[in-house]
């Protein structure tokens, strides 16, 4: 593959229509909406890169709002319509490595699974002293400083 660089006009004239348009705020509180050709910059560079989404220059938007679109725009598919605009075959090679290293999460089915197992016993620890386990915490004692009565 080649060097990365930024989409030119030309580039982001044929994926503009692509990308959703966000909605402006209806208060005029906060921060502005980041470009979103920079936005857009920063996940190619991110994917082509292979870095971290915090090694993203300073010359992109925060990384938060990169990272934020970009799932957004994974989950509905129109990062992979962008990605086939722009690069053409080569983009399937950088799909697949993005999706390598998103992180998978747990499905409600695997969740519920996990939650009806049994749950697993604290290991008790060996004193060679005495031949029993002794409790995990250190709590489990009876205080020394109780008075019987």
């Amino acid at each position: 593959m080649n060097p990365y660089r930024d989409i030119n006009d030309e580039e982001w004239q044929r994926v503009a229509p692509l990308l959703p348009e966000l909605r402006p705020r209806s208060e005029l509180r906060g921060r502005p909406l980041a470009n979103t050709r920079s936005v857009l910059n920063g996940v190619l560079w991110v994917m082509y890169s292979g870095a971290t989404w915090s090694a993203m220059p300073r010359k992109y938007p925060s990384y938060q709002t990169c990272h934020r679109r970009f799932k957004a725009w994974y989950e509905s598919g129109v990062l992979k319509c962008v990605m086939d605009q722009l690069f053409g075959a080569a983009s399937e090679e950088l799909c697949s490595m993005m999706e390598a290293r998103m992180r998978t999460h747990m499905s409600t089915e695997e969740k519920s699974v996990q939650a009806d197992a049994a749950p697993v016993a604290a290991p008790a620890v060996y004193n060679p002293a005495s031949a029993e386990p002794v409790p995990a915490s250190p709590f489990a004692f009876p205080s020394p400083f109780k008075h019987a009565a």
